[in-house]
């Protein structure tokens, strides 16, 4: 029976993604991203569970990859073509530029599941850190909606974080072989502000936490080589 537990919450992922796609086309983007958070919560999880309990199956890793492409690479599409819609009513197809996201996350996924540099770090930005900045687009848009929606930041979002998540850049995972805090200072230091920014920003604060995320992980592995 504990073979099956990491599935059964990877499949939690994939149903999040599949409902949060649902919201997201019926126009209600916010809904939709706190089912990008729920389905980031079970893809943490479904690892944690899988170490925890001793439990390496090849079906788990496919079905892992196959959950985040929904969860993470067409939920955020979703959202982006809602919002697109929105911020340019009258343009019929500029909307299905959102889905370029899509695409990008699953080649992004693929590469992953083949390149043996990423057992214990990122090549690329990874597809939950790209889909949580997406998610929290609706919410700062309820403050800043000339900017959200405006077609230019929205196109140049979609481009970059593209081609961001096919990228050679390197970034850490949060998958820590020790708590030596000599080895993972620069994760803390990460970890300790995000929850911060998070706590006096709320949604608001996720674009900041991506930044710090290239940047934090440009000073470490600067600082082990």
């Amino acid at each position: 029976m504990k073979q099956h537990i990491p599935n059964m919450i990877t499949c939690l992922n994939l149903f999040s993604g599949c409902v949060g796609v649902v919201f997201a086309l019926e126009g209600q983007p916010e809904v939709a991203a706190y089912l990008v958070v729920l389905a980031g919560i079970f893809d943490f999880f479904d690892g944690l569970a899988a170490r925890a309990l001793g439990v390496h199956n090849p079906i788990g890793k496919q079905l892992d990859s196959l959950a985040d492409v929904v969860s993470f690479g067409l939920l955020p599409g979703a959202i982006l073509y809602t919002i697109l819609g929105t911020a340019v009513p009258t343009a019929d197809y500029l909307p299905y530029f959102g889905f370029i996201v899509t695409v990008f996350s699953a080649l992004r996924l693929a590469k992953f599941n083949i390149d043996e540099r990423q057992s214990t770090d990122f090549i690329g930005l990874n597809t939950p850190m790209n889909a949580f900045y997406v998610a929290s687009l609706p919410f700062i848009a309820q403050t800043h909606d000339q900017v959200v929606y405006h077609p230019a930041f929205l196109v140049g979002s979609i481009v970059v974080t593209s081609l961001l998540l096919v990228s050679e850049v390197r970034l850490f995972s949060m998958k820590m072989s020790s708590l030596s805090w000599h080895s993972n200072r620069w994760r803390f230091i990460f970890i300790i502000i995000s929850v911060l920014l998070i706590g006096l920003l709320k949604f608001v604060a996720v674009p900041i936490i991506l930044v710090l995320y290239f940047l934090f992980s440009y000073i470490h592995f600067k600082s082990i080589t």
